[in-house]
Parts: C-alpha cells; sequence; structure tokens
C-alpha cells in the first residue's frame, strides 16, 4: 500500500517530490493518455507522436523517373533514323550514338504512345502500319522544328515547292518567271523529292505538284489540269519507230514500275491482259536507265517527255491509256502565307494556256 508523500520529509535527488496540493492521499500527477499505456500496432500511426518526415537522398547515378516522361526531339529523330536505315546498328551509326541508346530511345517513344512502331522479328527491321503512318508525323515534326530554327530563312521566308517528276509540265518555266516578277521578296523553290507526295507529308516542302490519285491522309488537293499517257521504249527497239502505242503493245515484254513516286501499276491494264513481267526501281533516273538498257518499257505522263528527256529512250502517244491529273497538293491545316498566291498564279497560268 503507498504512503502519501510526507511535506516534511526531505526529497530524494533522484525522486523529486510532486507539486503540492489541496487534496490529500491522491496523485496530483496527471493519469497517462492511452496511446501512453499501450504501444502502436506494427504500421499503426501514433496520433500523439506523429512519425518523422523521411527523406529520400538523391542517387545521381539512378536518378527518379518523372510520372510522365515527354516526348523529345531525340525520340523522333532516332526513330526516322531506324525507319530510314532498317538496321538500329546502322541507325546509331548515322546519329552518332551507340546501338544500346537507339534501341532504349526507340523503346521509351514506342512505351509512350502505346504503340509498337516497329517490327523487331527479323534481322532487318521492318515497321508496323503505325509506324509507317507515325513516320510522316514525325517527319513532319522534326522538319518544322529544324526549319523554325534557320536562321537565315527569318527574314526572306522561301515557298517550297516539291515534286517527285515533271513538275508543272509545259507550265513550268512561265509558273517560276511570274512568280518571280509578282512577288521577288519570296523566292519559289522548286526541288525535287523522290516520294509520292514529293516530301509534302514529310514536312520538306510546303506545297507539291503531284499526278494521279493521292490518298495520303491530311492532305488537300486541287487539280489544275489533266495530261495524256505516253509510253516509254527503247530508242533502237521496235516500238520507238511508231506514231503511237496501245497499252496492249507492251505486255509482251517486261514493264518498268517506279513503285516509289510513278503512277503506273499493273492496274492499268485490263486484268486479262497485264503484262507478263515487272521490273520495280525506285525513282525516275532509274527508270529511264532500266527503259535505256533495253531492260523494259514503261508509261507516264506526256510531259515526262519534254522535262526528262533521254537518248536511250523514245517516247510515243497511249491512245487508249487514260488521262492524268496534275494536283496541286498543301496540307490541311496552318502553312505558308503565300499559298493561296501560288495556288491563283498557277490557275492563272493554265487558264491562258
Amino acid at each position: 500500500m503507498s504512503r502519501p508523500e510526507d511535506p516534511g520529509h526531505t526529497a530524494s535527488p533522484g525522486h523529486p517530490p510532486a507539486p503540492a496540493t489541496g487534496q490529500a492521499g491522491r496523485d496530483p500527477r496527471p493519469a497517462p493518455a492511452a496511446a501512453d499505456q499501450a504501444a502502436p500496432a506494427p504500421g499503426q500511426a501514433d496520433p500523439g507522436h506523429p512519425p518523422a518526415p523521411v527523406i529520400h537522398r538523391a542517387d545521381p547515378d539512378h536518378p527518379p523517373a518523372p510520372a510522365s516522361r515527354a516526348v523529345e526531339l531525340r525520340h523522333l529523330r532516332a526513330f526516322l533514323a531506324v525507319a530510314e536505315e532498317g538496321n538500329v546498328t546502322r541507325a546509331a551509326a548515322h546519329l552518332g550514338l551507340t546501338q544500346p541508346a537507339v534501341s532504349r530511345t526507340l523503346a521509351a517513344l514506342e512505351r509512350h504512345l502505346g504503340l509498337r512502331l516497329v517490327d523487331r522479328s527479323t534481322h532487318h527491321l521492318a515497321l508496323t502500319p503505325e509506324g509507317v503512318a507515325f513516320r510522316d508525323k514525325a517527319a513532319a515534326a522534326v522538319a518544322a522544328f529544324d526549319e523554325a530554327l534557320d536562321t537565315g530563312r527569318l527574314r526572306h521566308w522561301p515557298l517550297r515547292l516539291g515534286h517527285a517528276w515533271s513538275a508543272f509540265g509545259p507550265y513550268t518555266t512561265p509558273l517560276l518567271r511570274a512568280w518571280r516578277e509578282r512577288h521577288p521578296a519570296t523566292p519559289l523553290e522548286l526541288l525535287r523529292i523522290d516520294d509520292r507526295t514529293a516530301g509534302l507529308t514529310r514536312g520538306e516542302v510546303d506545297a507539291a505538284l503531284l499526278r494521279g490519285p493521292v490518298h495520303a491522309p491530311g492532305l488537300v488537293t486541287e487539280v489544275l489540269f489533266t495530261e495524256g499517257r505516253v509510253a516509254a521504249v527503247t530508242a533502237d527497239g521496235p516500238l520507238a519507230s511508231r506514231t503511237s502505242l496501245r497499252l496492249a503493245d507492251l505486255v509482251d515484254g517486261p514493264v518498268v514500275l517506279n513503285t516509289v513516286s510513278g503512277i503506273t501499276t499493273p492496274e492499268l491494264w485490263p486484268p486479262h491482259a497485264r503484262p507478263a513481267a515487272t521490273l520495280t526501281v525506285a525513282n525516275t533516273d532509274d527508270w529511264l536507265a532500266a527503259i535505256a538498257a533495253g531492260r523494259g518499257s514503261g508509261v507516264s505522263a506526256a510531259s515526262t517527255a519534254a522535262i526528262h528527256p533521254h537518248p536511250g529512250v523514245a517516247y510515243v502517244p497511249l491512245d487508249d491509256a487514260p488521262g492524268v491529273p496534275v494536283l496541286l497538293a498543301r496540307r490541311d491545316g496552318p502553312g505558308h502565307p503565300a499559298l493561296p498566291k501560288l495556288a491563283a498564279l498557277a490557275r492563272e497560268i493554265v487558264a491562258r494556256g
């Protein structure tokens, strides 16, 4: 049984006396709180004693990843290099990076998009359908960035007009001369780019002169005129002396097809009378060289004869081939401020004849 504290008792240095109280026999010290009486369960917060903050020190070798890693220009450049080279090693050499760095950058881009852009199942990498669609958008974004930082174009903003071949046909020179006279402050650059849209979908040009139907998304096109088709045959071959030809005259031998920027496909012929064989090339120069060497014949728009003459190639009119529409194309959305003037001048020159 505990004894009440004696006020006259001398306090022990190790046990100081409790303060005096008017209620004898009662311990004046407050009762301990419930939280003091029992330790909290593991993992349970102590309301009376909040835990000290935990300080995480940064590891310079392994910085924490942000919640949402943004796509940077380097991701797009790495993807475009892989798409162009078809091989990560060559893409890395082109970019001046290591192969693992390019692989990681490409994988990070795919994770951000939630899409697989490249099929890695074979030694030669191939773009998936999503990768093909993304390539043009990525190229346009990179081209727009590079264009914005080109200080040489800040004072004079040229209007870049692309074409894959034959440009504006017979109206090419009149267009260039009239533009220079009327708009001397805005240079008109005519650029040949071996691509079905002459670099338009990749952002390499502001507008393009194209032939035949164009199915690339995001483009606005206007038909300016329609021209006939010609057969391109070896200059010393039996068909070169004819005054005109029909499509059936070409089916006995190989037909040379420019599958990158050309408009001729086997579907130009009826299903029951298509060419016996085809030879594919990637541009107009290779197309002309193959025909001149006697490896086959070809079909093109009539203006090719004037714009791309070749001593080893004879151009002969085709009587039964449909005409080729010549289009002025631009991207749908804001573009070069001089585009409306270009379209108006092109229409005017065609109307002049």
